[in-house]
C-alpha cells in the first residue's frame, strides 16, 4: 500500500500541518481525528488496516490531516471568540492546502469526509457548508453541538459552526438541493453510544428539512469505541 507523509506551512494558520496519505487512485476520503487526535490517530487505531484492500487496490486513497482542536473548540486557556475563530481558520486550511492538494493528486470527482466522535462533528459542518465540493459524509458516533465549548459566549461564527442551530433555519435553495441531491449522509451510532441522542437529533432536523440520509443504529450494546468505528468502516467503505 503506497503511504506518503506530507508536512507544509499553512499560511490559514500561520503554522506547520502534518498529513498522511493512503492508496494511490480511488475516491478520495478526507478523515478528521477524534478530539485532539493526531493525523497518524486513524492508522494507529487500526483503521486504515481495516480499509487496507479497498485501499491497496484503488478504489479509496485516504487522506489524513491533523487537527488543531487544542488550539480552536478544547482550548479552554482562550477566550470563545479566538476557539471559533481558530477553527474558521482551520476551515480555511483544508479548503486552501488540502482540497488543492486531493485534487492535484486525485482525478475522481468524489469526496467523502469522516471522522468518528468529534471528528464526525468537524465532517458534518464542513460538508454541510461546501456541499458543493462534497459527495459523501460519514460521521461514527458524531457529537455535533459545539455549545458546551462556548462558555456561554455566542456569535455569528459560533452560529454559523454548529449545525444543530444553523441547519434547522437553513432555507437558501441551492444548499438544500446541494443536501439533497448531491450528498450522501450517513450517521452511525451504537446503542449504548455516548452520542446516540446527537444522532437521532440530526436525523430528525435532516428528516424535515427533507434531506435524505441514513441514521444507522447499532445493536449488540455497541460503544463509543474504536472497535466499533472499524466495524463501521468496514460496512460504509
Amino acid at each position: 500500500m503506497n503511504r506518503e507523509h506530507h508536512r507544509w506551512h499553512s499560511r490559514d494558520l500561520n503554522r506547520d500541518m502534518d498529513m498522511l496519505v493512503f492508496g494511490h487512485a480511488g475516491m478520495p476520503v478526507i478523515v478528521f481525528p477524534t478530539s485532539m487526535g493526531r493525523y497518524f490517530e486513524y492508522e494507529d487505531r487500526g483503521m486504515i488496516g481495516t480499509l487496507a484492500h479497498k485501499i491497496g487496490s484503488g478504489q479509496l486513497q485516504v487522506f489524513c490531516p491533523d487537527s488543531v482542536d487544542s488550539e480552536s473548540w478544547y482550548n479552554k486557556g482562550a477566550h470563545p471568540r479566538w476557539r471559533v475563530l481558530r477553527h474558521v481558520q482551520y476551515e480555511d486550511y483544508i479548503l486552501h492546502d488540502v482540497l488543492p492538494l486531493i485534487r492535484n493528486r486525485n482525478g475522481d470527482g468524489r469526496l467523502t469526509l469522516t471522522g468518528c466522535s468529534f471528528g464526525g462533528y468537524q465532517a458534518l459542518n464542513f460538508a454541510l457548508k461546501h456541499p458543493d465540493v462534497v459527495t459523501g459524509c460519514v460521521c461514527m458516533g458524531g457529537a455535533y453541538d459545539i455549545k458546551q465549548f462556548l462558555s456561554g459566549y455566542y456569535d455569528n461564527d459560533c452560529y454559523f459552526n454548529n449545525p444543530p442551530d444553523f441547519l434547522p433555519n437553513m432555507n437558501d435553495e441551492w444548499f438544500l438541493r446541494q443536501y439533497r441531491d448531491r450528498v450522501k449522509w450517513v450517521l452511525a451510532s451504537g446503542e449504548w453510544d455516548m452520542c446516540l441522542d446527537e444522532n437521532v437529533r440530526m436525523a430528525g432536523i435532516m428528516h424535515a428539512k427533507g434531506i435524505p440520509h441514513w441514521l444507522d443504529i447499532w445493536g449488540d450494546h455497541s460503544k463509543h469505541d474504536w472497535p466499533y468505528w472499524q466495524m463501521m468502516a468496514a460496512k460504509y467503505f
